[in-house]
Formats: C-alpha cells, structure tokens, sequence
C-alpha cells in the first residue's frame, strides 16, 4: 500500500475515532448492571439445579467479555474523552473481569505496536513460532510449543494462568504507577472474594465465579487467537513490516451473528481496531462499513474459524501459517532448507 493510500485509509478513517459520552455510559448500563444480576441469579440457582446454574454462568461469561471490552476500550482512552474517567472505568471493569488495568494497557499497545512484526513478538501476543524456528529448536523447547499450542492447553489451562498469575504479577521493568494499580487491583479481588466465600461458602464461589470467568477468559483467549491466526495471516520482519497491513492483513474480520457481536463488543472488526485503536467499540461497524479498502480484509465465520485450530507455526517464506503435520518430514535433518509448497487461498491475487 502507498504512503498516499495509507494517509486516506487513516483520514477515511477518523471521524470515527471519537467517543460518544451517551453511547458509552448506555453500553455501561445494558452491560453492567445485567452481569451482576446474572451473578447473583447464578448463586440463587444452586438450590434448584446446578446445571441452571451453569446455564446462566454461560449467559453471564458473554457479559464479562463485553465487560471487558469496555475495559479494553479504556486502556486505548477511547471510551472517554476524559483520562480520568477511562483509567477509574478501565480500573474498574478491570476489577470485574480480574485485570490490572495499567499493566495491561501497557502492555496491549506494545503489542498493537509490534503486531504481526516478526523481530519484536513476545509481550501481548500470542506464541508463534516459525518454521525455520521449530526446527532449529530443542527438543524440550519443540515439546513445550507444542503443549501451549495444544488447544486444550490454550483454552483450557490458558485462562487459569491468565487470571491467577499472568495478571496478578507486575513485570520486572513495571514503573511504580502501574505496580501500584496491580497491588490496588489484586486487594481489592481478595476483599471482595472473601467477602462472598464468607457469604455464600468457597464451594459455591467456586462453582459460581469459577465456571463464569473460566468460559468468559476462554472465549476471550479464542477471540484473540482466531483474530491474528488464520491462513494467509501478515507477518514480517522489521525491515518490511508496515503498520497498516499489519491491521489490514494481520487481522481477521470475524463475522459473527449479531447477538454474538454485541456480546463481544463489535471486536470481531479487528482489522478496524489494529489500523485506528482509538476508534471505540460501538464504532467499528461503521468505520468498516464506510471505508471500502476495509472490505478486503480476511472475513471469517464461525465455521472457518475453527480451522485455525490447527494453523502452529508460519511460515514467512510463503507467507502462510502451517501445521505441525506439514513440517514433520524437514524435522529429520535440522538445517534442510525450508521449501514447503504454497497453498493457495482465496484471497490470492486480492
């Protein structure tokens, strides 16, 4: 893409780039308020059926993922105008969704900034090795990549660690505003549980609180996942690599029916949301819609999307995520040049 194009693509779109104050204290009101019913109604369920209860821990899970998307919304400061009130709401939601509001901020626009670039992976992302990588690793290192890419590692322990260790602990480099806003985070989570495990008994909390955050962080690692993992996904190394088709091509499109669009908050447009993070959620759409070079980024469904499942490593020399399957043969002598065959995919020629 030009340098010409690339300024329109970002002019085309700005306008929506701009938050609403009324539309975003209303997706507050219809998320919120209808998340901490459903908590409460999921405790009261016990005494009837705990398959009830595990019924509507579902419906809530779809609230906390739309829960954090105002979260994350925050951390970009597109929800509000005002910083303030995105770091007290993006605190907040954090609290909510079990988050550190500033220690994730931080580090999800790294990963905005380094997205798809193949010097500069590992902090916000997803694990991704390549081919040539693979091969040259150990066999521990091999073993231990493909345990985190198997998808009941990912989907499965994946968002235990998320919420118990991952964002409980600052990072070494952590500056003192944003280790004071995980210690803040994690205090406030310990007041609170105590406070329910004392009200309703650690087996309902566990039961509750449990089943709920697990199938909300599994839903949100997927949404992730499927977003930057997908056949003819861009990735390059820093001599090549552009911002813009990194948003453009780098991120799917996940069309989704609409009931599961609103419950996640429109970021299936996360094409939309990597080229302009400033844009908030209510606005994605209609960035999409209203800027016709949008359209080619790659669109899947829920039934393609469950082919990334088996996309492990890319490969940069045909550009195309393959599976472990497709290199099993090269293992055999490390240091073979790397020739796998091009797959051809829909969107060749585009």
């Amino acid at each position: 893409m030009s340098k010409e194009k690339t300024k329109q693509l970002h002019k085309d779109v700005a306008p929506f780039a701009k938050s609403d104050q009324k539309k975003s204290i209303m997706q507050m009101i219809n998320t919120i308020p209808p998340f901490l019913l459903l908590w409460f109604l999921a405790y009261q369920s016990l005494s009837v059926s705990i398959w009830l209860t595990l019924g509507i821990a579902v419906i809530a899970a779809g609230f906390v993922v739309r829960t954090f998307i105002i979260f994350h919304d925050c951390t970009h400061g597109s929800f509000f105008k005002n910083k303030k009130a995105n770091d007290v709401v993006g605190t907040v939601t954090g609290v909510l969704t079990l988050f550190a509001y500033e220690k994730w901020k931080r580090e999800h626009s790294i990963h905005h900034a380094t997205s798809s670039n193949l010097d500069k992976r590992g902090v916000g992302d997803i694990w991704v090795m390549t081919v040539d990588e693979y091969i040259a690793a150990s066999k521990g290192k091999r073993l231990a990549y493909r345990l985190y890419r198997n998808p009941l590692v990912m989907f499965g322990l994946g968002p235990l660690y998320l919420v118990l260790v991952s964002s409980r602990f600052n990072r070494k480099d952590a500056r003192k505003k944003e280790r004071n806003n995980t210690y803040l985070t994690n205090v406030i989570l310990v007041a609170l549980y105590t406070a329910v495990i004392m009200l309703v008994g650690w087996q309902s909390f566990l039961i509750v609180q449990g089943s709920i955050m697990f199938i909300a962080g599994a839903l949100g690692i997927w949404l992730f996942y499927i977003q930057h993992t997908f056949e003819d996904s861009y990735f390059e190394e820093e001599s090549e690599w552009d911002y813009v088709k990194a948003a453009v091509d780098g991120s799917s499109y996940y069309k989704l029916p609409k009931v599961l669009q609103w419950a996640t908050g429109n970021i299936g447009f996360h094409h939309v949301h990597h080229l302009a993070p400033r844009v908030p959620n209510y606005n994605l759409e209609m960035a999409h819609e209203s800027t016709p070079p949008l359209h080619k980024a790659t669109t899947i469904t829920i039934k393609t999307s469950l082919e990334s499942i088996r996309y492990r490593l890319y490969d940069p020399k045909n550009k195309t995520f393959v599976t472990f399957k497709d290199v099993k043969n090269l293992l055999k002598s490390a240091g073979t040049s790397i020739d796998l065959k091009p797959k051809r995919t829909s969107f060749e020629g585009k």
